[in-house]
């Protein structure tokens, strides 16, 4: 025990001899230096990225714009990751050139358990240069919906309409549903009386609806006809298209103008009801 105690007391005068406390003195604060020069290579790149896409003249719509923006600072932010942890490691005599040029770049990376980042960044390629999606979109992936906050090489932010953020690995992202890219369809079902006279339900319904301006409509909504015979009442199945991402607010609206003039031509919706009988004995 004593001897250990004495190795160890040697091993640390061996380390703080004034010698090697200027060279540990040297390394900390070139690390130091290589960190702040980094951070500020990383603040100033986002700062010219962020520039360059607010120049109205670029030619790109605004969703491109975006995605490109957030493409950019994620290959500085790795390229300059990378530069800095290898200048960091030749100050401290661990010779990164050799290991690389040896093992290989991507034998390197499997060795020290990087297969998903790997994977992440392929997938990530493919999803920006396919334009599978991009910032803005409303999607729907790895069970997760909602809108793309921001997207780079290795994982994609999705906001939901909770406000979560859902940060996803682009690994991953094996299938996606994008509601963007093309107009969506509303479809509303209304229950109706089987007492009311349906033909005259339908043809009211199908004039109504034809007038209606609402906000997101593409076309005109049309009364398909009868979708289903219910327990107490007969479905009545009315479509629409609408632009991207407006299906809920127009369905909404729907809903109400409907209910409203079917109301003021006295048209029953049915509902359930309950008869209670009671006795007096």
């Amino acid at each position: 025990m004593q001897s250990l105690l004495r190795i160890l007391m040697q091993r640390i005068k061996n380390i703080i001899a004034p010698n090697n406390l200027i060279l540990i003195g040297t390394i900390i604060l070139q690390l130091i230096v290589i960190i702040l020069l980094g951070n500020i290579l990383k603040k100033t790149s986002y700062l010219l990225i962020d520039r360059l896409f607010e120049d109205d003249n670029c030619g790109n719509d605004r969703q491109a714009d975006q995605t490109l923006n957030s493409l950019l600072k994620s290959l500085f932010r790795y390229g300059i990751y990378f530069i800095g942890i290898t200048m960091g490691l030749k100050i401290m005599g661990i010779p990164t050139f050799s290991i690389l040029a040896g093992a290989g770049v991507v034998g390197l990376a499997v060795s020290f358990g990087a297969r998903n980042l790997v994977e992440d960044i392929i997938t990530g390629f493919f999803i920006l240069f396919e334009g599978q999606f991009g910032v803005g979109d409303y999607i729907k992936t790895a069970g997760i919906d909602g809108v793309v906050k921001e997207m780079d090489l290795r994982v994609t932010r999705i906001q939901n309409f909770d406000g979560d953020i859902h940060i996803i690995p682009n690994s991953e992202i094996k299938q996606v549903t994008n509601y963007t890219t093309a107009d969506s369809r509303v479809i509303i079902n209304i229950g109706v009386s089987y007492e009311e006279n349906i033909a005259e339900v339908i043809n009211i319904l199908d004039r109504y609806i034809k007038e209606l301006k609402i906000t997101g409509l593409k076309s005109a909504p049309q009364v398909v006809g009868i979708e289903e015979f219910g327990d107490s009442s007969i479905i009545i199945r009315i479509s629409a298209w609408t632009d991207p991402l407006e299906k809920w607010q127009v369905a909404r609206k729907l809903r109400q103008k409907i209910k409203e003039k079917l109301d003021q031509e006295k048209i029953e919706i049915p509902y359930p009801k309950r008869v209670i009988i009671k006795q007096n004995n």
